[in-house]
């Protein structure tokens, strides 16, 4: 397979002999993917971004995993193999994982559906990369350098599996202001790209996903079983769409027969690819559209005493750091009170959280407890996490939740 000369690393990654913390080392023996920079013990003087970490335990003096160090990162070595069996870290290693990865996601594949997340991180084995599917169209996304020095190897083996024509490299922020590779982001490295906007299918519903300028790698992939289920719930309904991005609830709810269909974002940019999404498929409902702060607009809904029978609301992570946890509850809170004055009567409020620092039971307690305070009578239809093909390999990997909270009033 020939890629652009800026996929290839002049580095050659080394082997270092690591030695962690008593406390270091029970996570990697528990299979957890980070080891921070404060549970090194012993490191070889000499360590570069990108080499291999093999990690040896106190006891026998035996390897008991393997992983990729990191110098420019507080999670000092990001873990692809945990285990004491020997095995070489080579091309045939990492199709093995890649061939594991994508057989999870067969079932799903067999809908009609041609996007999916190939690579998710940490949780399954490739932590700082994803590998989204687009139809024919591969999307790379790297959030450290310690892959450069495999790239052309990693990217040899999504090829081969996904069988995917084109492949585009996305750029974390950091990544984009290094100096240490000739990568750009949005770099078309194997076949052709046509146009930047992509056609896939979801469920049956046609979407598109601008692979070079779109947020991540163009599209959230992982509310698709949460958008099925919402299309499904709209039929002859009237929906409201909160923080709507593309219009993922929205395109669904429409093409499932909903009357009518509100999408709200901040962007109009954003509202206007929710649109076009819209206009991919044949529907019978209106679709319209909000631009402003969502907090905004949904008290001015409610001033004008409006009401929907479906509301999500699906708003960006409220909690990126630690120190914003707290005000991220009192977001959800304010949210979940605005959502229930906008739910008629036996309507459905759909509310999610995809900020990894506040936990499920925290978010699901916060939507509860509002609830209760209206005095409306509700019942907890189900809670949900993302699609399949966003596995959960380890506890911060279960960033996604969603409530759906069915009013009997």
């Amino acid at each position: 397979m020939k890629f652009s000369k800026s996929t290839q690393s002049l580095y050659q990654p080394k082997r270092l002999a690591v030695k962690l913390t008593a406390k270091g080392e029970n996570y990697v023996q528990q299979g957890h993917p980070w080891v921070f920079s404060d549970s090194i013990v012993k490191i070889n003087d000499d360590a570069k971004t990108g080499d291999l970490a093999i990690i040896f335990g106190k006891r026998k003096n035996a390897m008991i995993g393997i992983g990729l160090y990191d110098e420019n990162s507080p999670i000092r070595i990001k873990m692809i193999y945990n285990s004491g069996k020997p095995v070489q870290i080579n091309e045939a290693f990492f199709l093995r994982k890649i061939k594991q990865a994508y057989e999870k996601r067969i079932p799903l594949l067999k809908t009609d559906t041609t996007s999916y997340r190939l690579l998710f991180g940490e949780n399954d084995g490739f932590p700082s990369l994803i590998a989204d599917v687009y139809a024919s169209v591969l999307v790379v996304k790297l959030y450290s350098e310690i892959w450069l020095p495999y790239l052309n190897t990693i990217l040899e083996s999504v090829i081969e599996t996904s069988h995917c024509q084109t492949v585009v490299i996305r750029l974390s922020r950091g990544l984009q202001q290094s100096n240490s590779h000739q990568l750009n982001d949005g770099d078309v490295v194997y076949g052709i790209l046509d146009n930047e906007v992509v056609e896939f299918v979801e469920h049956g519903v046609h979407f598109s996903a601008n692979v070079i300028k779109g947020h991540k790698t163009g599209y959230f992939l992982d509310h698709r079983e949460n958008r099925r289920q919402v299309g499904i719930l709209s039929q002859n309904k009237t929906v409201l769409d909160v923080f709507s991005y593309a219009g993922g609830f929205s395109v669904h709810a429409l093409a499932n027969g909903a009357k009518e269909v509100t999408s709200l974002d901040i962007s109009a940019q954003a509202l206007e690819i929710a649109v076009q999404n819209g206009t991919l498929n044949d529907y019978p409902g209106v679709h319209k559209t909000l631009a402003g702060d969502a907090f905004d607009i949904l008290e001015q809904l409610i001033s004008e005493k409006k009401r929907f029978d479906v509301v999500v609301i699906d708003p960006p992570s409220f909690a990126k750091q630690q120190s914003e946890i707290q005000l991220a509850k009192k977001k959800y809170a304010q949210l979940a009170r605005l959502g229930e004055r906008l739910t008629a009567r036996e309507g459905l409020l759909v509310l999610a959280s995809c900020s990894s620092r506040v936990t499920a039971t925290a978010f699901y307690d916060i939507n509860e407890h509002v609830l209760k305070s209206t005095k409306r009578s509700f019942l907890v239809e189900q809670k949900t996490q993302h699609d399949s093909d966003h596995p959960i390999g380890f506890s911060e990997g279960a960033y996604l939740k969603c409530g759906y909270y069915r009013f009997l009033d």
